[in-house]
């Protein structure tokens, strides 16, 4: 994997889970949008960090691409089980 692809990986997974909550908001008004919008926050600073230390690699590159796609993967997952939560309240 090179850097340009891992990139494009970071703007589509974070992107497709930022659509995600727009889509909740959207389709449900009623429910706490502060929260969604905190999880988007978190999203977005994910981003930043992902991009961030995308730009500095240390070390041996190969294996240092393959745990920051591992962390992305992580942090999104996480980031899903929240968002999760907020949805199945009530």
């Amino acid at each position: 994997m090179n850097l340009r692809v891992f990139k494009k990986d970071i703007e589509y997974f974070v992107g497709e889970f930022i659509d995600d909550c727009a889509l909740f908001v959207a389709l449900n008004p009623h429910k706490n949008a502060d929260d969604i919008a905190n999880i988007i926050d978190e999203a977005v600073d994910l981003y930043n960090e992902l991009k961030n230390k995308s730009n500095h690699p240390e070390g041996n590159k190969k294996a240092f691409y393959t745990a920051l796609t591992k962390e992305m993967f992580e942090k999104i997952d996480e980031l899903c089980e929240k968002l999760s939560a907020v949805v199945s309240q009530q």
